[in-house]
């Protein structure tokens, strides 16, 4: 066996345990899923005349349902806001911990922690913190007794509780992002930092002259993995809102903060529509893969602009 041989089976030998994991876990359910999309299938032991083809029917049922289209749109609007907050307040904290400050190796591991913490547990701790802790601010500061009204509790009104998911995803995940951003600043030359300085050029001259632009590459993948997070959240949604509270759309009552991704999950387990369900997460497929290349594609054109 030759030398080059040998290191070919020494490659697959380690590729293939993983390899044959991605195929079972992640392929061959995609494939199998895409058919029953289009199928009658339910959870039910027995399916009336056996599984059947139905077309688009799953589709257009979906399509029809005001639960699906309101979670396509707050889906949405969450991830745009999520991904600016995400993003402005990692910068900020990577701008923080890279500048001349003390103890900013602490400060690192402080802003990381909170991206270790499970969501499901995160929600329950943040629902707790609106719910309970918030609203004694109020009894406690007179200036913020607003806050101790039963009746304006931040989970309670649909603009509000998604405002507290989006705190949550940001101080969650900021944390994670920052520390892609440290790296891109920390590789930035000091040379050209030195120069800007001893032309006179303000920290805000070189912030946007130096820094942003040379740290474009970075940007591109903090937007990628802050959208594909944001688009898919489903832990937190559940423990901290269940989807919650109600509103009303098309004359049907439907849950005001209800993700995508809980919705196909309410859809299949709570509805008992699994092939239903399944179209619902195909449609969502394809819509975040679109909009995951486009987002990736522009930035890679912002990098070469920059």
């Amino acid at each position: 066996m030759t030398k080059k041989t040998e290191s070919r089976v020494v490659f697959w030998a380690f590729l293939a345990p993983v390899l044959f994991a991605f195929i079972m876990v992640m392929i061959i359910p995609f494939f199998l899923g895409s058919y029953y999309a289009f199928t009658n299938w339910t959870s039910s032991a027995r399916v009336d005349n056996g599984l059947r083809f139905v077309g688009f029917k799953n589709f257009t049922n979906s399509l029809k349902d005001p639960s699906f289209l309101y979670s396509f749109g707050i889906t949405f609007v969450y991830t745009i806001l999520n991904m600016i907050a995400i993003n402005v307040t990692a910068f900020a904290l990577a701008l923080l911990v890279t500048g001349n400050l003390r103890f900013k190796n602490i400060y690192r591991v402080g802003f990381f922690v909170p991206n270790l913490i499970g969501g499901i547990i995160l929600g329950y701790i943040w629902q707790f913190i609106f719910n309970n802790a918030v609203p004694s601010l109020g009894t406690i500061i007179p200036a913020l007794s607003f806050l101790a009204d039963p009746d304006k509790l931040i989970l309670g009104k649909n603009t509000s509780a998604l405002a507290a998911m989006i705190i949550v995803g940001t101080w969650q995940y900021a944390g994670y992002i920052m520390m892609i951003y440290v790296a891109a600043i920390e590789n930035i030359p000091q040379e050209l930092i030195e120069a800007a300085k001893m032309d006179g050029a303000t920290p805000w001259i070189r912030l946007k002259a130096i820094t942003i632009p040379l740290c474009a590459q970075s940007f591109t993948v903090t937007m990628f993995l802050t959208l594909v997070n944001s688009f898919k959240q489903f832990d937190v949604n559940v423990s901290l809102t269940s989807g919650g509270p109600s509103t009303m759309l098309m004359g049907k009552p439907i849950l005001g903060t209800e993700l995508l991704a809980l919705n196909i999950y309410n859809t299949a387990f709570i509805s008992n529509k699994l092939s239903e369900a399944q179209a619902r997460a195909f449609v969502f497929f394809l819509v975040l893969a679109i909009i995951s290349l486009i987002q990736v594609y522009v930035n890679k054109k912002k990098e070469i602009e920059l």
